[in-house]
């Protein structure tokens, strides 16, 4: 008798241990650590931050009260203009990506939508030129006289894009051109070549620094523009 009970007793004990034991694989085990799964919005800002998208469509949306998009634009070329003015004669490669990167950010994030999608369109036609001063310089005058003249505004004389975005800050500079007269200051060598005179920017830019036909892939070479038509 006392063996049948034993034997009744194990096979209840192995029955319920068998039924936990089922129950807790259905479920999982309780004992195991979860596994950390980061928030949508975590992976987001990581994948933002690390890869932003240079080329993609413009963000912001139209922009119809028309003194804005001017007050804006004004602004907006100001400050351009005036980083080209700021950026190295010999600029690093990082340095050179930095102003890529910025100009391409800045044509996406700018807060007129209609005004980003034409200056996006502008940047494919030609890329910016990041390889120094010089060439930021002239690059962006150029983009500039485009973007006016499809609004049919007076184009800027390229020659004295300089002057007109002048930020007071040579003084600043160790070696800068305070004190110099301009005369001094023209002729000299950047990128191991001579600046264009004024008699050739004239030439090649035309009439209030519009660029005249016969003369556009002399101008292409100079600044190194890569046009895609």
């Amino acid at each position: 008798m006392t063996t049948r009970r034993q034997l009744i007793s194990i096979l209840t004990f192995s029955a319920l241990a068998a039924l936990i034991f089922v129950t807790a694989f259905r479920s999982g085990n309780p004992l195991s650590p979860k596994p950390h799964h980061p928030s949508q919005n975590s992976d987001l800002s990581s994948s933002v931050l690390s890869q932003p998208s240079l080329t993609g469509p413009a963000i912001a949306r139209k922009l119809g009260n028309e003194t804005a998009k001017a007050e804006l634009g004004r602004s907006s070329w100001h400050l351009f203009h005036t980083i080209m003015s700021r950026f190295p004669e010999t600029p690093t490669a990082d340095e050179s990506a930095a102003l890529k990167s910025y100009i391409h950010l800045f044509q996406r994030l700018y807060p007129c939508g209609e005004c980003a999608g034409h200056f996006g369109e502008i940047l494919k036609r030609y890329p910016p030129q990041v390889g120094s001063r010089n060439a930021a310089a002239g690059w962006a005058c150029h983009v500039h006289n485009v973007v006016n003249e499809s609004l049919g505004k007076e184009v800027f004389d390229c020659a004295k894009i300089g002057d007109f975005y002048d930020c007071g800050c040579a003084e600043d500079e160790e070696g800068g051109t305070a004190g110099k007269k301009k005369g001094d200051v023209e002729g000299e060598l950047v990128e191991g070549r001579k600046e264009m005179s004024r008699e050739e920017v004239e030439r090649v830019t035309g009439r209030k620094g519009r660029m005249a036909d016969p003369v556009k892939e002399h101008m292409a070479q100079r600044y190194q523009y890569v046009k895609v038509e």
